[in-house]
């Protein structure tokens, strides 16, 4: 049976680094990683340790307001291993232009970031 985990959350201006409202990247890395705590815990019955990310993509930039959904999936299980792949979706976005409060939800949600990483879960602590 696959292992999946959504969370969805707004940026808020506290996420802003950059100019222009941008959201610095490693912020989705940090949702990654919320991601991967809950597919262990689901899993193995504990949080577990994220060893290293194998690849990382950023492709579309995140702004406070945006809404992103973030996604991840075990791919993998070895004996204490837990491969993992992750994407971060854009699903609503701010609309300034139109007034200081207005939102569209896209129609197709803007794939963000993608990455895949491994976490480890050691034997003594697998509960499942």
């Amino acid at each position: 049976m696959k292992q999946t985990s959504t969370i969805r959350l707004r940026m808020s201006t506290a996420d802003a680094h950059y100019g222009g409202n941008l959201v610095d990247g490693a912020k989705m890395l940090q949702l990654f990683g919320d991601v991967a705590t809950e597919l262990l815990i689901i899993n193995d019955g504990d949080e577990g340790l994220f060893c290293a990310y194998d690849s990382v993509e950023f492709l579309a930039p995140v702004y406070a307001g945006d809404y992103i959904e973030a996604v991840g999936e075990i791919t993998n299980i070895g004996n204490s291993s837990r491969k993992m792949i992750f994407e971060a979706r854009k699903v609503i976005a701010p609309r300034p232009d139109i007034s200081p409060s207005a939102a569209d939800v896209l129609a197709e949600p803007i794939v963000v970031c993608k990455a895949s990483g491994t976490c480890v879960v050691p034997k003594d602590c697998q509960r499942k």
